[in-house]
């Protein structure tokens, strides 16, 4: 099995180009590691975000010395600490008690009184992210990975300048220096976050007390996310888009199906609706919003304001500029298909780059470019990263959306099979959803997998491993799945894409 997958894998490398053979490394790889920050390292990242700390680990276990620069004293980036971590655990404990507050009842499980406690809810969103920052401080010491604690500038393209958080500098020097420094919550004209009333998504995570009325500002994957958070523990959640759609990105059908699930859980929207003033002087908050296209203005009133209009590059303080080391317009590091910046020796990875603002896009770029580095091949292919939208029910995706296949002019075949027609979803009664695959017409290549269900985060992945084999729907069709599961409807939404499916 091992020779098949290599014997393949040099297949799929010589189809695009790539030579199989080793690549030359300018340094041994004789096992060392870093003593302290200021001896000379085969490779040193700045940041220790998913991308960061995890280049940080397959670096030293591919034998080079290796320190990873944080600044924020805790490992696990904007994801672990204010991001995808905490949300997911307020998420879930936000559902555990919307079921328990309308759904029990119907199952035969009959609760007399049913509270939020808050500070319990939050300190457990806490505890989870202590344990796991403090998991890869752990990971870190096995793999013997120096960990310096503080906020690294340039002084030369091997040289960093650190200003530790115990008040020092020190100057960390590397062969190899990798920027994993993330992204930052991007702000909006005239609006000023002070993380109370007008708030991020960090902000969003830590409210003292629920709010009776909450405005978030931006449709995607993050706003969406939060509102739903709070929505269930009792606002009333209105959302306003200046874009015609939510989450743009995502397939169309399956985006229609998906805003109407969240309006049955009574999320407002507020769809092609521009934003052009605030007022946060009295105790709630005003905004100020008219028609994207023009038009009469309105006022709407909250407790709370969310931004959350995407995220931007964080490269702030770096110096980059001094070292020569190019950008594009909106900040974002220009790297080749290896990582490498316009100066020799200096990398990037992560959110920093182009491509998607995703934690494990960020993972799979940093062990690509610390295998290039030490003589390996990565490899990363952004149109085979899956998306998650992670609210009640979830969304995945993976692939090309019905719209861009059109859009390219791509002959395709459409399979769809409804979670109503799933024994496992109606057992549990939880049968809201599709699963949707676009196939090409002629190879019946699989192109896109699209999933509206619970856990549909989880269900993507048998679509992401099909895809990137380039396997076809009767692939996936002709594969045995265990009954009764939800994962049954991939099968047959796979069966429908290039025969018929049996239970519909």
């Amino acid at each position: 099995m091992a020779m098949a997958n290599l014997a393949r894998r040099k297949a799929y490398l010589l189809t695009r180009n790539i030579s199989t053979a080793p690549l030359r490394s300018s340094f041994s790889l004789s096992r060392g590691f870093a003593s302290s920050g200021s001896d000379e390292n085969d490779v040193v990242i700045i940041g220790g975000g998913p991308g960061g700390y995890v280049a940080a680990i397959k670096a030293a276990q591919l034998g080079l010395k290796t320190t990873c620069i944080e600044k924020r004293g805790a490992l696990g980036g904007t994801c672990l600490n204010v991001g995808c971590i905490p949300s997911k655990a307020l998420l879930h404990s936000s559902h555990m008690y919307h079921e328990a507050k309308h759904v029990f009842a119907n199952h035969g499980v009959k609760v007399s009184s049913v509270e939020v406690d808050l500070p319990a809810m939050l300190a457990q969103k806490d505890t989870a992210v202590k344990n796991l920052t403090r998991g890869i401080e752990g990971l870190f010491k096995k793999n013997k990975v120096n960990y310096v604690k503080g906020y690294g500038k340039f002084l030369s393209p091997s040289e960093v300048s650190v200003e530790t958080t115990d008040g020092e500098t020190t100057v960390v020097k590397g062969k190899h220096i990798i920027v994993a420094t993330g992204s930052d919550v991007k702000s909006l004209p005239g609006i000023t976050i002070d993380e109370k009333k007008i708030v991020s998504s960090t902000g969003a995570l830590s409210l003292s007390e629920i709010p009776k009325k909450l405005i978030v500002i931006g449709a995607g994957y993050i706003g969406l996310e939060m509102g739903s958070v709070w929505g269930r523990l009792g606002s009333e959640v209105t959302v306003v888009e200046f874009a015609a759609d939510i989450v743009p990105s995502m397939d169309g059908e399956i985006r229609k199906q998906f805003q109407r699930s969240l309006e049955k859980q009574k999320m407002k929207f507020m769809l092609k609706t521009k934003v052009v003033g605030v007022d946060s002087s009295g105790d709630g908050v005003k905004l100020i919003v008219e028609p994207a296209e023009g038009g009469d203005q309105t006022t709407l009133e909250a407790d709370v304001v969310l931004v959350s209009a995407g995220r931007s590059p964080f490269t702030s303080g770096l110096d980059l500029d001094k070292i020569g080391v190019e950008t594009d317009k909106v900040g974002r590091i220009l790297v080749n298909e290896r990582f490498s910046t316009n100066v020799s020796g200096v990398y990037a990875i992560g959110d920093v780059i182009p491509g998607p603002m995703l934690a494990h896009k960020a993972e799979e770029d940093g062990v690509a470019c610390v295998e290039f580095i030490a003589g390996k091949h990565g490899h990363v292919d952004y149109d085979k990263v899956p998306g998650v939208v992670y609210t009640y029910p979830e969304v995945a995706s993976v692939g090309k959306t019905e719209e861009q296949l059109k859009k390219d002019g791509v002959s395709y075949r459409v399979g769809k099979f409804p979670f109503m027609a799933n024994s496992r979803a109606k057992a549990i009664d939880t049968a809201e959803g599709l699963v949707k695959i676009l196939a090409d017409k002629e190879t019946d290549k699989i192109l896109g997998v699209h999933i509206m269900s619970p856990n549909a985060g989880e269900l993507i992945h048998e679509a992401v491993l099909a895809i990137n084999y380039d396997a076809s729907s009767e692939d996936i069709a002709r594969v045995c799945h265990a009954h009764p599961t939800m994962s049954e409807a991939i099968k047959e939404a796979a069966m429908a894409t290039y025969d018929k499916p049996i239970h519909m």
